[in-house]
């Protein structure tokens, strides 16, 4: 089995994220694997694919993944 790209990573979360965060933390994990190998300072996503679009959802997410060690952003 390969690891993930990024980009395979972050559609993983986007699938968690709207099955009521089910195994969000192993997708995180992979997530920060794949960003330590492909260099990434932070991870982009984009708002209309999030479970919850709104102001609050976003800062809640990027204070969950800050604990776990990724920095979000979204894309406009």
């Amino acid at each position: 089995m390969t690891e993930p790209t990024m980009t395979e990573a972050v559609e993983t979360i986007y699938a968690s994220l709207a099955n009521n965060n089910e195994d969000l933390d192993i997708h995180i994990a992979s997530l920060k694997a794949a960003m330590a190998r492909e260099g990434a300072k932070e991870a982009i996503f984009e708002p209309s694919k999030l479970a919850q679009n709104n102001r609050q959802g976003r800062k809640t997410m990027q204070s969950y993944f800050k604990k776990r060690g990724i920095a979000v952003s979204f894309s406009a």
